[in-house]
């Protein structure tokens, strides 16, 4: 139980850092993006990545934790994956618009939930597509403005969800099968996933925004929000990878759109970002959704110990028996005298 209790108290850290990292590393990269004139979203992230890598490495030295090897072709597929996964989400916003982009996002979880049923074998409860059904239509009404579909975009929106859901599900299935760490995992895949994301970085950037990042004059203000921006950056990646090797990928998707929701909280409040009724309407939905899900998956975890729990008494039972049996039987072989 004490295991258990434990287990708990790391998912519910987990979640915790990353729904702060990731609301503060939002705001962050907004005044950055918006109010600081830096556009650069694809490069930006190509330094969180190297700032996480040198900072892992760091903790590495210190003893923080151990690294452990693993398959080299399985770490540096992960990490292009994951890699180019990031590319095709800028890439999707920057041809498309912000409401189809929206619903790239909402895309994620059922086809998550459909990769995951066919491939996984993994069971979802009807209560659980039930909520998941109701967070979908909040974020979907509080978030999307407008659906104007182009051929490009559309593409490139489903080679994201594609690459984004497969990188997730690879992301817990690696963890759990090769018995490494969240912190290991991300120490192992970081390098290659700046990699590749610092090579096409400024070349993607300069199709969405014609404009170079190499060009750019970097006035000391722009200078400290980069750097807050990829400190913050190192507690949003290892969070991410926490929460997915401690929950699931439609965990985490779900976790995402509380951000969602957040963000356009503290966008309204700090930011003084426009926000009308269909917004409160919306965030309400999905906070509804969100509730639901949270109190079906314990219902179905905690039905889950149980029957661990019931399933090592049994077992526990049956060897009492045969040990008890076992020494009738020699008591039973010794000569009577």
């Amino acid at each position: 139980m004490g295991e258990i209790s434990g287990f708990q108290v790391g998912v519910i850290g987990a979640l915790f850092l990353s729904v702060a990292s990731s609301v503060s590393i939002v705001i962050c990269n907004k005044a950055l993006m918006s109010n600081l004139g830096f556009p650069f979203a694809t490069t930006l992230t190509s330094w969180h990545l190297m700032v996480t890598y040198c900072s892992l490495h760091a903790a590495l030295r210190l003893n923080f934790f151990d690294s452990k090897p693993v398959d080299i072709k399985t770490v540096v597929l992960f990490g292009i994956l994951n890699g180019i996964s990031i590319g095709l989400l800028n890439l999707s916003l920057g041809f498309n618009s912000i409401g189809f982009y929206q619903m790239t996002k909402l895309a994620i979880i059922p086809f998550t939930v459909l990769l995951e049923t066919l491939f996984l074998k993994k069971q979802f409860s009807r209560k659980t597509k039930f909520s998941l059904s109701i967070l979908l239509l909040g974020v979907g009404v509080a978030s999307i403005t407008d659906l104007q579909l182009n051929t490009v975009g559309s593409i490139l929106s489903l080679l994201a969800i594609v690459t984004t859901c497969v990188g997730q599900i690879l992301t817990n299935t690696i963890q759990k099968k090769l018995n490494v760490s969240s912190t290991q995992l991300l120490y192992q895949s970081a390098p290659f996933q700046a990699a590749i994301l610092f090579v096409s970085g400024p070349f993607l950037d300069q199709c969405l925004t014609n404009q170079n990042v190499f060009a750019y004059k970097y006035s000391p203000i722009v200078l400290g929000f980069i750097v807050l921006s990829c400190l913050i950056a190192v507690f949003v990646n290892l969070s991410t990878f926490l929460v997915i090797g401690k929950t699931s990928p439609v965990t985490y998707q779900v976790l995402g759109h509380l951000k969602t929701c957040l963000v356009l909280g503290f966008g309204y409040t700090l930011l003084h970002d426009p926000f009308t009724t269909r917004n409160i309407v919306g965030i309400l939905i999905a906070l509804v959704g969100m509730l639901l899900y949270s109190y079906f998956c314990s219902v179905e975890t905690k039905r889950k110990q149980d029957g661990d729990v019931s399933s090592l008494s049994q077992v526990r039972e049956k060897d009492t028996t045969l040990l008890l049996l076992s020494h009738e039987n020699e008591n039973s072989k010794k000569p009577l005298v």
